[in-house]
């Protein structure tokens, strides 16, 4: 089957989930139950396993699992599904002639042929996956089916894949496999425990119970390669592995709830799976899912021959600069999202596409293409053992032009998305400006401009006007400029205030009161947060004098080339928006003018740039006449 790319935490996943999925019930409208429970085995059970599991086992010279069950304690790494029809059919492979085989494909035989329509993938690398993360390639199985009589069944069977070997029997020498199995020995074949005698040896090795009519399959992975990880790193790594791989299976569609329910725990205590929906950046594939499967989709088509691809459904959005994470960089996807999400219709993620990069680090765009169920068969060829791409090249002349064209017709749809073949589109700029491009970094220092310059205000001061309102332009480092502090308030980061001194009354023809004039004080430089289903731009702030003063926004766009400032957008096109005012605890404080308290509080204001420009804000402050 190849070396796979993937690690085999990832190709767990992505092939078990599979499985699951095409084993669901499909008279059920229930999402599938799928978890992944990692633990060491308790006193109370280990006993057991040792009893069970090691009786006529080979030597350990000859087989591992020995010296795993020796050690100090016994690590194992359950894989369960619910919801699903479990393992059922005839449990020999002589018997299985008919269409329910599914125990005979999964235990005794290899690499069987896909027999699920528009299934996600076959009895390969989704089976192996199992013995191949398994330090000593063993694995036990308990799973409950439904008979064709009705009733219902439970069976546990072990099962071992190690290196072939010969051994010394009587007279002479005899060949072994290396496929090991526990079970219930019936006319020299090694069969499932069945019902009472599976329930109580499942009971002995403390695994989870099935209910009276509750359906599925458990694998339980001896001793797993946690590939350097520990047990609990491990667990957070798998949670954002399923969000990242089996996302379409976790959101809810125009009011159809999700088709399946995850669950990752480590030692009994539970990981969350992180939600695609609030989760950057699989929120924007969850847009672009969203847009391809509504009126905003398209459906790419191949002309020559004349077929029906699939769908495709595009978003760009301002984002933020990413933090790539175990799971991401696995898909090479790093800081900066331009990749389109294949799958096919089961609607498991094939692989993230990379399209070309936008012109702009803090702009990204995410694509889904869903193939026709007309073209499932073709797709499914071009995928190599792990299911992880689409490869032409691999299929028949005549059916490799089809993914061939795929691919054109998604490249197509990203040049019209970020203009990239020279065609402006209407209402936006042929370089996007909006998130920083890297044209302007001298003049916004790889974020926003940020400012409302004015006769009374220069680059990285801060200094009062007329009617006591203050606005400041921030260099790139978005810091005033230390000229305009005082030494003192420089070295402790703050800002130079000015001083009036009127005269205290008769009582004191000396002294005289100290009035400060309102002053906003920026703090650090403005940075993006998603808020909702959007991404906005934040800039904190600080009003030093501590009294109530009113502050509001003066929101702009710069203009590329000329330095200037445009407040009344061209028709069609967008401006910044104020969205709010907020403390330091996230309280709002409404969108307009607003009345706050001075002092040490830092504040946000929060706002909604517009697409495809620079935004430029200023915070104008004044004072709240008193009576």
């Amino acid at each position: 089957m190849g070396r796979p790319e993937l690690d085999l935490f990832t190709i767990l996943v992505r092939e078990s989930a599979q499985n699951s999925w095409d084993a669901r019930l499909t008279h059920s409208d229930d999402p599938v139950d799928y978890r992944l429970d990692m633990w060491t085995v308790g006193p109370a059970h280990s006993a057991a396993w040792r009893e069970l599991l090691l009786a006529g086992a080979p030597g350990a010279e000859r087989f591992p699992l020995r010296d795993t069950l020796h050690r100090g304690s016994i690590r194992v790494l359950a894989v369960s599904d619910r919801g699903t029809r479990g393992l059922g059919g005839p449990t020999r492979a002589d018997d299985a002639i008919g269409p329910d085989r599914d125990f005979v494909s999964f235990i005794r035989n290899i690499g069987e042929p896909r027999d699920t329509a528009l299934g996600g993938g076959t009895y390969g690398f989704g089976k192996g996956i199992f013995y191949m993360l398994s330090r000593p390639g063993t694995v036990l199985v308990h799973s409950r089916c439904r008979m064709p009589n009705g009733t219902y069944e439970t069976r546990l069977i072990g099962c071992a894949l190690w290196q072939s070997y010969v051994a010394a029997e009587g007279h002479g020498h005899r060949r072994y496999t290396g496929r090991h199995w526990w079970g219930d020995v019936v006319d020299q074949v090694v069969e499932p425990l069945v019902d009472d005698a599976a329930d109580a040896a499942a009971h002995r090795l403390g695994l989870r119970p099935f209910g009276p009519r509750e359906t599925g399959t458990t694998v339980l992975v001896v001793d797993p390669d946690l590939e350097g990880l520990g047990a609990p790193e491990a667990a957070d790594y798998l949670c954002d592995t399923i969000a990242w791989h089996l996302w379409p299976k976790m959101i809810d569609v125009a009011g159809k709830q999700a088709a399946m329910r995850f669950t990752v725990t480590c030692d009994g205590v539970p990981h969350p799976v992180p939600d695609p929906r609030d989760t950057r950046p699989l929120n924007m594939f969850v847009e672009a899912y969203e847009r391809m499967v509504g009126p905003e989709g398209s459906n790419l088509e191949c002309l020559r021959p004349k077929k029906h691809l699939g769908r495709l459904g595009l978003v760009k959005r301002i984002m933020p600069a990413l933090e790539p994470t175990r799971a991401s960089s696995m898909m090479d996807i790093e800081n900066l999202i331009h990749h389109v999400c294949l799958m096919r219709p089961a609607e498991l993620v094939v692989t993230y596409h990379p399209g070309p990069k936008p012109p702009s680090t803090n702009q990204g765009y995410a694509g889904v293409f869903r193939a026709d169920e007309a073209m499932d068969d073709i797709y499914a060829k071009a995928e190599p053992p792990t299911h992880d791409a689409w490869n032409p090249h691999s299929l028949e002349r005549s059916e490799g032009t089809f993914v061939r064209t795929t691919f054109r017709r998604i490249s197509e749809a990203l040049e019209g998305l970020l203009s990239l073949n020279g065609v402006t589109r209407p209402g936006a700029s042929n370089v996007a400006l909006g998130a920083a491009s890297s044209m302007f970094s001298t003049l916004v220092g790889g974020a926003w401009g940020i400012g409302g310059a004015t006769a009374y205000s220069k680059p990285g001061s801060t200094a009062t006007g007329r009617g006591g309102q203050s606005a400041t332009t921030v260099r790139p480092t978005g810091r005033p400029s230390s000229t305009d502090r005082t030494p003192d308030a420089a070295a402790a980061g703050g800002t130079q205030e000015d001083e009036q001194h009127f005269p205290a009354g008769p009582e004191s023809d000396h002294s005289r009161a100290v009035v400060r004039r309102p002053r906003v004080q920026y703090v650090g430089d403005p940075y993006y947060d998603d808020r909702a289903d959007s991404t906005v731009l934040i800039q904190e702030f600080r009003l030093p004098v501590p009294v109530a003063q009113r502050v509001r926004i003066d929101l702009a766009v710069t203009l590329p080339g000329t330095g200037g400032r445009e407040v009344d957008p061209p028709i069609g096109a967008g401006m910044p928006e104020l969205i709010g005012w907020e403390n330091e605890a996230g309280r709002s404080y409404g969108s307009g003018a607003q009345v706050l308290v001075g002092g040490d509080t830092v504040w946000r204001a929060v706002v909604r740039p517009a697409p495809d420009t620079m935004t430029e804000i200023g915070i104008k402050v004044e004072a709240v006449k008193t009576p």
